[in-house]
């Protein structure tokens, strides 16, 4: 009696792949791997659609993976979303039987300017004129005051900077760093997606 019942496992089991096998040469796949310009790949909605019907969906791995199983035969148009990025389409995208369409990592995901915070900064001489080539860097001040650094910049041939951050609600410090002079500070509030304006002066020098 127990040796029938272990055949007739034995028998489902190899149906039940054989129906498998059967799907997935019935159907395709689409794999591809995304890029970004500023974060990590990870988390990434991949969306895809058929005649503008949404027919599935996944989420990029760490490395900006994704895999999209059991895909009739046909045509489809990938969406790509993630909180801060641009929005990427591909459209087109034909799948075969028994085949997986391999994008590659041509898609790369660029920063949406009108999600995200800028502060935007130049340094002048106690002459009023730009100075490029000063070090520059930003802080964040926690909520105990204490202070972390986030990022550092040199100014360009204008005297300009620019640091991009997220539009949560955040205190932050704008330190100049002079060669031979004790450092220039503004603290700056961000309070949403917006550009916030900074101006650091050089302190005179010694006598």
């Amino acid at each position: 009696m127990r040796t029938k019942k272990l055949i007739l496992a034995s028998i489902a089991l190899l149906s039940l792949a054989a129906t498998s096998m059967a799907q997935d040469r019935a159907t395709g796949a689409i794999k591809g791997k995304v890029r970004v310009e500023t974060g990590g790949p990870a988390g990434v909605t991949v969306v895809i659609n058929q005649n503008e019907r949404e027919v599935n969906r996944v989420v990029t791995d760490k490395s900006g993976s994704f895999l999209v199983q059991r895909l009739p035969a046909g045509k489809y148009a990938l969406t790509f979303r993630k909180p801060g990025l641009s929005v990427g389409t591909i459209e087109n995208v034909e799948v075969k039987a028994g085949k997986t369409r391999s994008l590659g990592d041509r898609l790369i995901l660029t920063i949406d300017e009108g999600s995200i915070a800028f502060i935007r900064g130049s340094v002048f001489n106690q002459e009023g004129r730009s100075v490029p080539g000063a070090k520059v860097e930003l802080w964040k001040i926690l909520g105990d005051g204490s202070t972390k650094k986030i990022d550092g910049r040199v100014t360009n041939e204008t005297g300009s900077f620019v640091f991009r951050l997220t539009p949560e609600t955040a205190k932050y410090r704008v330190t100049l760093k002079p060669a031979n002079a004790e450092p220039v500070s503004q603290d700056v509030e961000i309070e949403g997606a917006a550009v916030y304006r900074v101006a650091l002066s050089l302190p005179a020098a010694p006598k």
